[in-house]
């Protein structure tokens, strides 16, 4: 007997409308093809997976803030360098009697 392949985003609106619990999980079972159990087990994947959703944003979040405050700190150095650059060259060529 081959096993049924489900799409995440079955899984996922299978999962949704068992935690809703508008429906038993027998009428889902009957609704969409799919034996309670493994709606049951979608049920908790989902409940389990949404607290990580949220874990990682925030862990997102702060790389993100770490990657722009180097940015911003690269940024400075280098207008730094960039007018350190301008005016040795301005000096250079006022010395020089050129343009």
């Amino acid at each position: 007997m081959l096993r049924k392949k489900f799409s995440p985003e079955f899984k996922a609106q299978v999962a949704i409308e068992a935690i809703k619990n508008n429906a038993t999980v027998a009428e889902l079972s009957n609704r969409y093809g799919v034996h309670p159990t493994q709606i049951q087990t979608w049920k908790i994947e989902a409940i389990t997976n949404l607290r990580n959703v949220f874990q990682k944003r925030n862990h997102k979040e702060e790389s993100s803030e770490g990657c722009i405050a180097a940015l911003e700190r690269k940024v400075g150095q280098l207008t730094i360098e960039n007018d350190f650059l301008k005016k040795n060259v301005m000096g250079y060529h006022k010395r020089n009697g050129q343009k």
